[in-house]
């Protein structure tokens, strides 16, 4: 069981990278084909499946916490004498930055409205309409997506550091399949990571980079062409690629530290000038709302047409984002407890998002109300518009609109370094530390991919990708089911072996 028996991961590199080339030339002269096909395939799956993600994900978290509370929590991520390779701080701020902070920034207040106009039940508008939305996003936004981020890191970092495994999905399985996870088998399961991984991204990248073309018109009259986001890509594909090949300890953690006080500012700042009073009220009335209703929303299915375009949507879409979040928060998880690793990743990021929804969406409602449905409008006009139109109703939107243009790139740039990295080690046989040139091209390669589908296929064939990458989960979803039980057949083998 050791990393000299892994191949140098040439075979997932050409296979992976042909795979996203297919798609890239599909999308590009063929959108509206494509996004058919694709928008079928996940129709079909979300339909007539849609009970299995729900039902997955309520197994990740009995299996994730069942292993917390057990005795294997007590092992640890790597030998019993390795010690944490960051502070607490550093560790919380890329766990953070890892995983869906750029999300964070365009969702929080777009989705409340959106569930404040068409809620999944009741009537729209109402004040009741606005509590059910918060508890939605709440619950979108929460412990079920960390879950399902800490099985991937959890079986990533224990056979890389404590079996000293190739750090690569594949070789979760090898308390199952042995050394095949070096055969077709594994090569399948990796390139699978890779493809998700690189389509999550680009689709993110684009949303990204049209919420800041958006936030330039707003500010400066800049017209929100394709042409104006294919340069903002260019921008941002040079900052994370250069950032990424750095290092984790030079730009990585400058980008993260960036985001994470920027973060804070932004919070103290709306919840100053955005209603404390009933953005408290938001919170504890939403956190409350959150946790009494927390097994029977995880199995919810009363509405299915609005399950299978939100809630299945959100998991899938989280799954497929596990493999480079769940690859990530292991790398710099090294020399943690088992259960101060699950503990972390899925309540400390979780407790940050909900103070960070609370005030957007908490602000947005009152803000809304107060200038007599503005930001309703806008969210209706275009989503993208939610942040900057909320921010305007503020004092300084002087400064605080360029400063949002600045913690949209850092956000992206954090979650950027992460998938680049991750990519650049999917691709070279689970090296810890890959190559300059590799970490490159696959930043290159992310921003290529998205300015070539902007300009030649427009946003529809970055949706119909978005949408591959997503139907692309369900088979992730099986094999971290499977997972699981390989995670917790190697714990046995360890506790065995202790005694």
């Amino acid at each position: 069981m050791s990393q000299a028996k892994a191949s140098p991961g040439n075979l997932v590199l050409y296979i992976s990278s042909s795979i996203v080339l297919l798609f890239v030339v599909l999308g590009m002269f063929w959108p509206t084909q494509t996004a058919d096909v694709v928008n079928k395939v996940f129709a079909f799956l979300t339909t007539d499946f849609g009970w299995l993600y729900l039902l997955s994900v309520a197994i990740f978290l009995v299996v994730t916490y069942g292993i917390a509370f057990s005795r294997y929590g007590e092992l640890k991520l790597g030998k019993d004498e390795d010690k944490p390779e960051f502070t607490n701080f550093q560790w919380f701020a890329m766990l953070f930055g890892g995983g869906m902070g750029i999300g964070l920034v365009f969702w929080s207040i777009a989705e409340p409205i959106m569930h404040y106009l068409s809620p999944p039940v009741g009537t729209g508008g109402t004040p009741e309409a606005a509590a059910t939305a918060m508890r939605i996003v709440f619950f979108h936004w929460g412990i079920h997506a960390w879950v399902i981020f800490a099985i991937c890191g959890l079986a990533l970092a224990y056979f890389q550091f404590r079996r000293g495994l190739p750090f690569l999905v594949s070789s979760a399985f090898y308390p199952l399949i042995g050394d095949k996870i070096y055969g077709p088998i594994g090569k399948a399961i990796d390139i699978l990571s890779v493809f998700a991984t690189v389509f999550g991204v680009a689709t993110s990248l684009g949303l990204g980079s049209s919420q800041i073309a958006t936030g330039l018109n707003y500010l400066w009259g800049i017209e929100a062409t394709p042409g104006t986001i294919a340069v903002i890509i260019a921008v941002i594909t040079v900052l994370f690629t250069l950032a990424t090949i750095s290092g984790l300890h030079k730009a990585m953690q400058f980008a993260a530290n960036l985001k994470i006080w920027l973060s804070i500012g932004f919070m103290v700042f709306i919840f100053l000038f955005g209603g404390m009073v009933g953005i408290l009220n938001t919170f504890t009335g939403t956190l409350g709302a959150y946790l009494q209703t927390f097994v029977g929303q995880t199995l919810w299915m009363d509405n299915i047409k609005w399950v299978s375009g939100w809630t299945i949507f959100y998991w899938a879409w989280w799954i497929a984002w596990a493999p480079f979040v769940g690859q990530f928060v292991a790398r710099v998880s090294k020399g943690r407890s088992i259960r101060e690793f699950i503990f972390a990743v899925t309540l400390l990021p979780v407790g940050f998002s909900f103070i960070w929804l609370a005030i957007y969406g908490g602000a947005a409602f009152q803000l809304d109300q107060a200038s007599g449905g503005a930001i309703k409008e806008a969210v209706n006009a275009d989503y993208t518009t939610a942040f900057f139109v909320t921010l305007k109703q503020l004092p300084m939107y002087w400064l605080t609109g360029p400063l949002a243009i600045v913690l949209i790139v850092a956000s992206f740039i954090g979650a950027a370094n992460s998938a680049t990295f991750v990519l650049a080690m999917l691709t070279s046989g689970g090296d810890m530390d890959p190559s300059k040139k590799l970490r490159g091209f696959w930043g290159i390669a992310q921003g290529a991919i998205t300015i070539m589908l902007i300009l030649v296929g427009g946003t529809a064939a970055l949706k119909a990708l978005q949408t591959a990458s997503i139907a692309a989960a369900f088979p992730f979803m099986l094999i971290m089911l499977v997972m699981c039980y390989s995670i917790i057949v190697a714990f046995r083998e360890d506790s065995g072996a202790r005694k």
